[in-house]
C-alpha cells in the first residue's frame, strides 16, 4: 500500500517535472533566443525521452500531448492559434507526436527491463543465499527455524513461520509476533492453495514434496515473483525433508547401538552358560554310565537331566549364533555340496527326539549341487525341522523335499500343524518373536526361525512360508546352485 502511494507520487512530480521542461523549453525558443520549428521539436522530444526514462510511459505521453499543443501554438503557423496553415506542417507536427511516443514507448519498455532484470537478479542472490543457509546449517539448532530465520533476514520478512505437517511441528523467524498464523497454515495444507490475508498482510502457501503436501510457509511482506516464491518453498520442502532424514538417521543409530548392545550382551552371557552347561552335562553322562546301579525313577531323572540340559545348550548356542550374526561376524565358506547330504545330516541330529517322523522324498536326478558353508546351511534346515517338530501333532509327519530350478535348489519341508496365518507369515521371522497362543503351550526362543533366514539370505538365498492352503505350513528353504558342477 505504501509502495502505490509512492509510485503516485513519483509519477505526479514526473509529470509536472515534464510539464515544466514543455514550458521552459516553448518560454525559451518563443521569447528568448529565435531558433527554426525543427530545432524546438528536438529539444520538446528530449524532455519527453526525460520524462519516459523516469516516470514511465503513461506520464510521458500525457507530456507528449502538451509538447505538441505547445510545438502547434507556438511554433506552427499561425502562431498563437491551434490551427495549421500547411500542409506540411501537419505531417511535422504528427511526426513529431509520433515519435514522440514511440521513443516514450521503448524508453518505457527498456527502463521496465531493466527493473525486471535487476529485481531477477536479486531474486536469484535471495534464492541463492537460502540456498546455502539450509545446506549449511548448524547441527546443534532446529533446521527448520533455522531455515525461517533465514528466509525472515534474506527477503526482509517481518515474521516467517514454517508447519511440518507430517509432525505438527512449527519453526519460526523474523522478530514481529505471529499470533494465530498456526490454523491458517493448516488450512493451507489442507485446501492446497496459495491465500493472502490482508488482515495480517501476510501470505500462506502450501509446501509440497512429489506432489505429496508436506507443510506450509507463511511469512509477512514478500514482494518476489511466483517464480521465486515456488524456488523458495522447492528450498524450504528439502529442507523439511533433511529434518525428516535426521530424524530418520538418528533413530536408525538408536537402534544400531541398541542392537549392538544386545548382540554383545547375549554373547557374553551365552559364553557364561556355556561352562556351566557343560559340567552339568559331562556329571549327567556320567551317571548314566552307572545304569545298572541306580533306580528306575533314578535313571528316569538322570535322562531328563541330560535332554534338558542339551535342549538349554542347544538354546544357548542360538544365541551366540544370532549374536554374530548381528555383528556381522559370520564368513560362510562355501563349497559344493548336495542339499539332500545337509538335509540328511540335519535329521541324523534329531535321533530320540522325533527323527523317524522326519520323512524325506527321493531327489530330483540329477541333483545340482548348491554352493554353501555346509555347518552353517545344516544348522538352519535343523531350525526348521525343530520348528516343523514342536507345531505340529507328536505323531505326525514331516516331509522334505528338494526342488530343482534353474538357478537355486528349494528344499521344502512341510508340517502337519496349524499352519501360520497370513498376518504372521513375515512375523514368524522376526527375532523372538512367538505368537500369543501357543507361547504358554509349546517351549521355544523364538530366535530358530531368524537365524535360518539370516543363514539363507548370507548365502544369497531367502527362507519363507508359503501361503496357508489348508492344514500345516510348508517352508521354502532356497539355496544358490554350484554353477557349472553337476552332482
Amino acid at each position: 500500500m505504501m509502495k502505490s502511494r509512492l509510485n503516485r507520487s513519483f509519477s505526479l512530480a514526473g509529470l509536472l517535472l515534464g510539464l515544466a521542461g514543455v514550458a521552459t523549453v516553448t518560454g525559451v525558443f518563443s521569447r528568448i533566443v529565435l531558433v527554426n520549428a525543427s530545432t524546438v521539436g528536438f529539444f520538446l522530444l528530449m524532455v519527453v525521452l526525460g520524462v519516459a526514462t523516469t516516470s514511465g510511459f503513461r506520464v510521458s505521453a500525457l507530456v507528449s500531448a502538451a509538447a505538441v499543443l505547445c510545438f502547434n501554438f507556438f511554433f506552427l503557423p499561425p502562431l498563437g492559434r491551434f490551427t495549421i496553415a500547411d500542409p506540411e506542417n501537419w505531417v511535422a507536427l504528427f511526426t513529431f507526436l509520433l515519435t514522440a511516443l514511440v521513443a516514450s514507448h521503448l524508453s518505457d519498455r527498456a527502463q521496465k527491463q531493466a527493473a525486471e532484470a535487476k529485481r531477477r537478479q536479486l531474486e536469484t542472490e535471495q534464492l541463492y543465499s537460502l540456498s546455502r543457509a539450509i545446506l549449511l546449517t548448524e547441527s546443534s539448532r532446529p533446521i527448520g527455524t533455522q531455515a525461517a530465520q533465514s528466509i525472515a533476514q534474506i527477503f526482509g520478512s517481518a515474521a516467517v513461520m514454517i508447519l511440518d505437517a507430517k509432525t505438527g511441528s512449527s519453526f519460526r523467524g523474523g522478530v514481529a509476533e505471529v499470533g494465530g498464523w498456526e490454523r491458517r497454515l493448516e488450512e493451507a495444507v489442507r485446501l492446497g492453495n496459495h491465500q493472502r490475508h490482508e488482515d495480517q498482510d501476510i501470505d500462506v502457501w502450501p509446501i509440497s514434496l512429489g506432489g505429496n503436501p508436506i507443510g506450509a510457509l507463511a511469512a509477512a511482506g514478500i514482494g518476489v515473483s511466483d517464480g521465486a516464491v515456488q524456488s523458495m518453498l522447492n528450498l524450504v520442502a528439502i529442507a523439511l525433508e533433511r529434518v525428516r532424514m535426521e530424524e530418520a538417521a538418528n533413530r536408525a543409530e538408536a537402534a544400531r547401538q541398541s542392537e549392538e548392545f544386545k548382540s554383545t550382551l547375549l554373547d557374553a552371557i551365552a559364553h557364561e552358560f556355556k561352562t556351566p552347561l557343560t559340567s552339568i552335562l559331562a556329571a549327567s553322562t556320567g551317571l548314566r554310565a552307572l545304569d545298572q546301579q541306580m533306580h528306575p525313577d533314578q535313571r528316569e531323572l538322570t535322562a531328563i537331566i541330560e535332554e534338558e540340559t542339551g535342549r538349554l545348550s542347544e538354546l544357548v548356542s542360538e544365541a551366540v549364533k544370532m549374536a554374530e550374526i548381528d555383528a556381522g561376524k559370520v564368513e560362510p565358506h562355501r563349497e559344493p555340496t548336495r542339499a539332500s547330504a545337509l538335509l540328511r545330516v540335519a535329521k541324523d541330529s534329531f535321533e530320540n527326539r522325533g527323527a523317524e517322523r522326519i520323512l524325506v522324498a527321493p531327489g530330483p536326478s540329477p541333483e545340482l549341487p548348491v554352493f554353501v558353508d555346509s555347518d552353517l546351511i545344516t544348522l538352519a534346515i535343523r531350525q526348521i525341522l525343530d520348528n516343523a517338530l514342536k507345531y505340529s501333532e507328536p505323531d505326525s509327519p514331516v516331509k522334505c523335499e528338494i526342488v530343482n530350478e534353474p538357478e537355486r535348489a528349494l528344499i521344502r519341508i512341510a508340517d502337519q500343524g496349524a499352519g501360520s496365518p497370513d498376518h504372521d507369515r513375515e512375523r514368524i521371522f522376526d527375532k523372538f518373536y512367538r505368537r500369543a497362543s501357543i507361547r504358554d503351550r509349546i517351549p521355544g526362543s523364538g530366535l530358530g526361525l531368524h537365524i535360518a533366514r539370516e543363514i539363507a539370505r548370507i548365502h544369497g538365498g531367502d527362507l519363507w512360508v508359503e501361503p496357508s492352503t489348508g492344514v500345516g505350513a510348508v517352508f521354502c528353504l532356497a539355496l544358490p546352485v554350484a554353477q557349472g558342477v553337476r552332482a
